[in-house]
């Protein structure tokens, strides 16, 4: 085995026998990942061969917390603080110059403006500084991409497969076919999942972000005690929709709050939310699994991303379903699923991989669906 070669991986992304495990082929300088796309200020330099060589998080939760949500403007300038120290202390960490870079990827869209524009141009300015390739990543694309780093899934993640895009801002049935080809099957109507767990978690005095509070409130309760709805279960297709469920929590939130309500009856009600959203959310990957399946006879692989991915309950439930279906499930580890700059870097490889810059004239987008990638 090669010097600096990890135990899982074969020869450049392939397995013993040479077959493509769904990482890449071909020796390829690091990438320099960036992403400010909301409220963390990370950075993370990810080798050709899906190496993370460093990486670095810094969440804004003390700046936020305060206003119950991510305030933009505040986001935007925590970005313009705390980056450029951020990425020096990553290469550091990587003990690499900039030279030595194969290119620079940032986030450019998805997500808060102000912020992805201090990503954005901030890569800019290293990349035309050291005459690097610049690559502009769309986030979610980042995010469906993460299960490909090699020896995250045993067998790889080749396409085109499954994702279920679990997070505050979006809940999303894709069929990911090739880097930049993606067709959306299925999605929210109204409310994201991740924002659902905080408007609830807000409900019941758990601050913000509530969503990990909510499920750690949740192991204290009884799981049954409040007959929820469960939106659009059985439904044809994928789409689905939360609204209805957070106004039937809020009512009987509402009606506790009468009469004070005890750590159990609070316990009580998350558990029967979680619930709720957990049997919703396997009704729903049970259906894009059978969608899948037909466009695609060959793809078995449901992969599921997001920071509402790392909730333990929702990644149990997901696997007996994809287990129903005769599909294999990839979810990232913990660390990977909510915002990083990982998987921005790895995006950026798999880009340039394939011969994909991206000119200096291009800008961040607060709006920009997965579809548009297509050429």
């Amino acid at each position: 085995m090669g010097e600096g070669r990890l135990p899982w991986q074969g020869k450049m992304g392939q397995d013993s026998a040479g077959r493509d495990r769904g990482g890449v082929k071909g020796a390829m300088k690091p990438v320099l990942g960036i992403e400010t796309s909301c409220d963390e200020t990370a950075a993370a330099v990810v080798a050709g061969d899906g190496r993370i060589l460093a990486e670095a998080v810094l969440s804004q939760l003390a700046e936020h917390a305060p206003f119950g949500g991510v305030v933009p403007e505040i986001a935007a300038r925590s970005h313009l603080r705390y980056l450029p120290e951020q990425v020096r202390r990553t290469m550091a960490k990587a003990g690499m110059h900039f030279r030595d870079l194969g290119g620079v990827a940032a986030s450019s869209g998805p997500g808060l403006i102000g912020g992805l524009i201090v990503g954005c141009q901030f890569a800019k300015g290293v990349a035309i500084a050291n005459h690097l390739p610049f690559v502009a990543v769309n986030h979610l694309e980042a995010h469906a991409l993460t299960a490909r780093l090699p020896g995250l899934a045993e067998d790889g993640a080749p396409f085109p497969y499954l994702l279920f895009l679990l997070s505050g801002g979006h809940s999303q049935c894709i069929a990911v076919l090739d880097v930049g080809r993606h067709i959306r099957l299925g999605g929210t109507v109204d409310d994201a999942v991740g924002e659902a767990f905080d408007k609830v978690a807000k409900l019941l005095g758990l601050g913000w972000p509530g969503g990990p509070a909510l499920e750690k409130l949740a192991e204290a309760g009884d799981p049954n005690r409040y007959p929820f709805p469960r939106p659009m279960m059985r439904r044809t297709g994928c789409d689905l929709s939360l609204s209805g469920l957070k106004t039937a929590v809020a009512q009987t939130v509402s009606r506790l709050g009468e009469i004070s309500p005890t750590h159990r009856e609070r316990a009580d009600v998350a558990a029967s939310f979680q619930q709720a959203v957990v049997d919703v959310l396997a009704d729903r990957a049970g259906h894009a699994m059978d969608m899948m399946r037909q466009r695609f006879p060959g793809s078995k692989l449901l992969v599921v991303a997001g920071g509402v991915a790392s909730n333990a309950r929702v990644r149990d439930a997901l696997l007996e379903a994809a287990r129903l279906q005769g599909f294999r499930m990839v979810a990232p580890p913990v660390r990977l699923c909510s915002d990083n700059a990982v998987m921005v870097a790895w995006a950026g490889v798999e880009r340039l991989r394939r011969g994909i810059i991206d000119d200096m004239s291009v800008t961040a987008q607060p709006r920009w669906p997965l579809e548009a990638l297509a050429p």
